[in-house]
């Protein structure tokens, strides 16, 4: 069987990677962007440091801020009709996964019609013509939905989130630059930075893992177990690192997949709200202590990659405890809390667990799983011995 890699086009990396929009508007014949970003970002200044450079290079383009942090199908439909409406002939996409995921729906949509009912994009969805041109901006580090063949779209109706997978939909340019993280709080930068350790970790145990994703996901967790500390503090070194680290995760899972973390998490943004790095850091360890009886050595390459000494001496159970241990201690040391006992109630749980189920990531769990494996997962995350969730 064929592995297959999907990047993008063109990457831009470093401080003041933004001013290349411009070369890559020019050099591409680009006219007028429709310029995708959230509420707050345009509030605190963030876009507006796109926008500048835009306006200083006379270049044309129209706002579209309808966005939530768990983006739904309506803020894709009314973007939609705003893109036909605004002349526009690229996107330029600027912030974390919720900009960009409304982004590349809106851009598939654009240029595959048929699929207007947003719906019909779950999973991997036929598309034949590449999306709008996208230049994506992220300003948190984790999500790498800059460089992902990946979206999420909330059904607010049916209270979950449905998994999106296209290669049409990946951004023709990323413009990483840190300094446009420079300014994201420290409760932010925590929970997206570990979504990125676990889309890295995810992606290195997944079935679908080969030579080439296991490079990018082991170099990955080394950048961001060596520098999440310091992005939080908002260190020039933490920043920077991060912003490497995740994006190198990204090139990774998007073309191998991930597992039930997110497959869990996905439900708790769809029914609470709650924020996706949150959910994912809370229950990665647990997930890891299931999962790890189906890894091989893969946990001694993580526990080595993140910093832990003494590994090469370790039995298999030493060295797979050292790599759950060192996931906690970082996800405690950046703020993240331990359980899910302030977020999820004991009767949505059965719910919870049918819809990770069914969630697009579950078949790339290295375990097998049931709805029964993750109710119980949820269970010991909420705290919950001995209790029947069926009602």
């Amino acid at each position: 069987m064929a592995n297959r890699i999907v990047l993008n086009e063109t990457s831009y990396h470093g401080s003041g990677a933004i001013k290349e929009i411009v070369t890559e508007v020019k050099g591409r014949g680009l006219k007028r962007a429709f310029l995708c970003s959230d509420p707050d970002l345009i509030k605190f200044g963030v876009t507006g440091k796109v926008t500048t450079i835009l306006d200083e290079a006379g270049l044309e383009y129209e706002v579209y801020s309808n966005i939530k942090p768990n983006p739904t199908i309506e803020n894709v439909q009314s973007g939609v009709s705003a893109y036909k409406a605004s002349g526009a002939d690229y996107i330029i996409a600027i912030g974390g996964g919720s900009s960009m995921d409304t982004a590349k729906a809106v851009g598939i949509i654009i240029n595959n019609p048929e699929f207007e009912d947003v719906r019909s994009l779950e999973g991997v969805a036929p598309t034949k013509n590449k999306c709008v041109p996208i230049i994506a901006v992220p300003t948190t580090a984790g999500t790498a939905a800059e460089v992902t063949i990946n979206y999420v779209i909330t059904d607010v109706e049916k209270n979950r989130k449905f998994v999106c997978v296209d290669t049409h939909d990946i951004p023709v340019v990323s413009i990483v630059d840190p300094d446009m993280m420079s300014s994201m709080p420290k409760g932010l930068t925590a929970a997206t930075g570990m979504d990125a350790l676990t889309h890295a970790i995810e992606g290195f145990i997944t079935g679908a893992a080969w030579e080439m994703t296991d490079m990018f996901h082991i170099k990955a967790i080394e950048l961001i177990s060596k520098s999440l500390r310091g992005a939080v503090e908002n260190t020039k070194e933490g920043r920077e690192g991060m912003a490497l680290g995740q994006y190198i995760a990204g090139m990774g899972f998007s073309n191998v997949g991930l597992g039930i973390v997110h497959s869990m998490a996905h439900p708790l943004g769809a029914l609470y709200d709650t924020p996706h790095g949150v959910a994912n850091a809370i229950i990665l360890p647990t997930v890891m202590e299931y999962n790890a009886e189906a890894t091989g050595d893969k946990y001694k390459h993580i526990a080595a990659a993140m910093g832990v000494e003494g590994v090469e001496n370790m039995s298999v159970e030493e060295y797979r405890k050292a790599a759950v241990d060192a996931v906690k201690k970082l996800s405690s040391d950046v703020g993240i809390p331990s359980d899910l006992s302030e977020i999820v109630k004991v009767e949505d749980i059965q719910f919870l667990a049918e819809s990770a189920y069914a969630d697009a990531c579950r078949p790339g769990n290295p375990k097998e799983t049931s709805v029964e494996d993750i109710v119980e997962l949820y269970k010991s995350l909420v705290l919950v011995k001995n209790i029947s969730v069926n009602g």
